[in-house]
């Protein structure tokens, strides 16, 4: 029996009734004050939500409008070109919304070899192992220039680590703070090619590879990789190659990688065959080529793969 029930006997009717409307009142205003709680609670969770909503959509505009970067420096062509001694040819940078500038016409006498590739492209990684020799032996003497053009199409095949992307972005990195060490970070990518429907190279393993191509400006490069700082130009990159005609060449649009390009025109041969390859060089060469010069491409390939 409770309390309430003790204190209420000997009450009459009308007394019990007072006491029940008392004890009614008392309950009403215990729900008032836990409702006004309840309200309180609500609109400050309410506000802190549409606090939070309106700072993310903040975000995203401010991203959304933040003014699109330059490219690389030195891949105004949307490639990085490399000469004698396996210099890269210096460029300005690309600005946002501008149109690629081809590259400078070689002499006469020098081979303008181009190619486009995904790192992450094992027909890319074929091409590399089979002719890598002797292109280094064309471009160390002087016979050729290589302009190597970074895209990413293959990033549904690294497990969505976007492994395309982010190589070409490092590429991207190493054209822009240390040019003359790119051609040995893009052998070196192909070398420690990840194989398809794997994550591909983490940052640090790739960082790792830009200090073992001794690049410059070490500090500057690492952070460009983790930062994706080329990412928006490596998209806009790749859409102009697949989209658009190759300026310089008789390519209407990349349709798949590697693209090999000699001296504007697009090398259909196998490109697991070094002496096919030789051949369209020296043929493309033509009379140009003087017999008893030493830089002049053989077709008859070099020994051994890699740089």
């Amino acid at each position: 029996m409770s309390d309430d029930d003790s204190s209420e006997r000997g009450l009459n009717t009308n007394e019990r009734r007072e006491a029940a409307r008392d004890k009614a009142r008392v309950l009403r205003e215990q729900q008032k004050k836990t409702d006004r709680r309840g309200r309180v609670i609500l609109q400050s969770s309410l506000a802190a939500l549409v606090v939070a909503i309106v700072v993310v959509v903040g975000l995203v505009i401010v991203d959304s409008v933040r003014p699109p970067s330059p490219g690389p420096a030195n891949m105004l062509s949307d490639g990085v070109k490399i000469g004698e001694g396996f210099a890269g040819v210096p460029t300005a940078a690309l600005q946002p919304e501008g149109t690629p500038v081809p590259s400078k016409a070689n002499a006469a006498n020098v081979i303008d070899l181009r190619i486009y590739i995904d790192y992450q492209c094992p027909y890319c990684g074929d091409f590399e192992a089979t002719n890598a020799a002797q292109i280094k032996k064309w471009v160390s003497t002087g016979a050729a220039t290589l302009e190597i053009h970074p895209v990413a199409i293959l990033d549904q095949l690294s497990l969505g680590k976007k492994y395309s992307t982010r190589a070409a972005n490092a590429a991207a990195c190493v054209a822009n703070f240390s040019p003359n060490q790119f051609f040995d970070f893009s052998a070196l990518l192909f070398v420690n090619q990840p194989k398809e429907n794997t994550e591909g190279l983490t940052d640090d393993q790739i960082i790792a590879l830009t200090k073992k191509a001794k690049v410059g400006k070490a500090d500057s490069i690492g952070t460009c990789i983790t930062d994706q700082r080329f990412k928006s130009w490596t998209n806009a990159a790749t859409a102009r190659a697949t989209m658009d005609p190759l300026a310089g060449t008789d390519v209407k649009k990349l349709a798949s990688t590697p693209t090999v390009i000699i001296n504007g025109k697009k090398y259909d041969g196998a490109i697991d065959n070094a002496l096919d390859f030789a051949t369209a060089v020296s043929k493309a060469a033509g009379d140009s080529y003087s017999e008893k010069s030493s830089a002049t491409p053989s077709p008859s390939p070099s020994a051994g793969t890699g740089n």
